[in-house]
């Protein structure tokens, strides 16, 4: 892409204000209060700004608890489930609006196509896997949403340490350091989401 299509690639794709955050999150609550709490914190920053989440509408572990804390700051919630997790996950009967999907590739097509960010607080593979597909859309371009991490009590801390491994064997180059944002604060998490531009993505 040249210099002058860049420019104008960047204009188009300009990220708008924050209305809409996807979270992805463990349905399990993990075994420290820690993950509990910084879901609770997120989903109150997240309501208290006027943010509305989109999430994968169960009742369970941090999904439920971040879920619960933004409906109590007065935000609205979309879940997303699918067919098969519907008894399994026990979706979550008090939130804005419950989006019924036939698989889960559906659930991820919709939670990004309602959000205008991500992200993701501990979780396991199904957490992992979300996010790491937006971080590599993002770098692709299908999409120029920001991307943050809740990196609570050091649970990151792990995959960004692969993640700098893969950029020093030569398999990410290292300006894909910027496709995504750290942080154990969620205000302040929330500070670079919102702050976030497609340009941070290309500097090395």
């Amino acid at each position: 892409m040249s210099d002058s299509h860049e420019e104008i690639y960047l204009e188009m794709v300009k990220t708008p204000a924050i209305k809409q955050l996807c979270v992805f999150c463990g349905s399990r609550p993990g075994n420290s209060p820690a993950y509990a709490e910084a879901a609770t914190a997120l989903g109150h920053a997240i309501g208290k700004r006027k943010i509305n989440l989109t999430y994968g509408g169960s009742t369970m572990g941090l999904m439920g608890t971040v879920a619960d804390a933004v409906l109590e700051a007065g935000g609205k919630v979309t879940g997303v489930i699918p067919e098969a997790l519907f008894d399994h996950e026990h979706d979550h009967p008090g939130i804005t609006r419950l989006i019924t999907v036939k698989n889960m590739h559906q659930r991820k097509e919709i939670m990004s196509s309602l959000s205008d960010g991500f992200i993701a607080l501990p979780g396991g593979l199904g957490t992992f896997e979300e996010l790491l597909e937006s971080i590599t859309w993002s770098q692709l371009k299908i999409h120029s949403k920001p991307i943050g991490i809740l990196d609570v009590e050091g649970y990151y801390g792990l995959l960004a340490a692969f993640i700098e491994n893969a950029i020093e064997t030569g398999f990410i180059n290292p300006r894909h350091r910027n496709l995504f944002c750290v942080d154990d604060s969620p205000d302040s998490l929330l500070d670079q989401i919102e702050n976030w531009s497609p340009e941070s993505r290309n500097k090395s």
